[in-house]
């Protein structure tokens, strides 16, 4: 779709744009939101990505999640857009696979998705309904569909949209976390 491709485009230079100050504090305010959720909390397996670049930094809740006693699964991608979670006992055992994005070994036991509890799921941006704007290889958008774990987008605030072009096949987080505020729109439904 042309418009994601340009909203891409878009929220790349944003994300560019953002000060060293702000994406610290960014972090450290969506650490703290994150680790006090109560989904999270009781999880007992979760899926988290491995962050990169200036992506929200998802390894301080890795190591939150492993010194709670969690069984912590990460994306094993496979070429064209399939992808599995894989449990590891320590960070130390991700190594760069697809698309550079660290991931666990080809030896790691895959975790089937009925096992998840919480699944943290990365993006460009997210909107106020819970959908996301990925980065085009349509790996979660495949993944997600066939799971029933709560799933948690994180992003930073500065990069909240009002809404995001959708899709048939886009699924909505049950909750969008940011350093600032908790939504949770897909759980106001019920």
């Amino acid at each position: 779709m042309e418009l994601k491709r340009e909203l891409r485009k878009i929220i790349s230079e944003e994300i560019s744009g953002l000060a060293a100050g702000y994406i610290d504090a960014s972090n450290e305010g969506l650490h703290l939101r994150v680790a006090s959720l109560k989904e999270f909390w009781e999880a007992r397996v979760i899926m988290i990505y491995h962050s990169v670049k200036r992506e929200p930094d998802t390894l301080k809740l890795v190591e939150t999640a492993f010194s709670m006693g969690k069984t912590v699964a990460f994306p094993y991608c496979y070429r064209g857009g399939k992808m599995e979670a894989r449990a590891v006992g320590g960070i130390d055992e991700l190594h760069p696979a697809v698309l550079g994005i660290p991931a666990p070994p080809d030896t790691a036991p895959v975790v089937m998705p009925e096992d998840l509890d919480v699944i943290i799921v990365p993006a460009l941006a997210f909107d106020k309904n819970g959908f996301r704007l990925g980065y085009g290889g349509g790996y979660y958008d495949r993944y997600l569909s066939g799971v029933s774990a709560f799933t948690v987008g994180i992003m930073r605030e500065r990069l909240m949209r009002d809404e995001l072009p959708v899709e048939p096949h886009d699924i909505a987080v049950n909750c969008v976390i940011t350093e600032e505020r908790v939504l949770c729109p897909t759980l106001q439904m019920k």
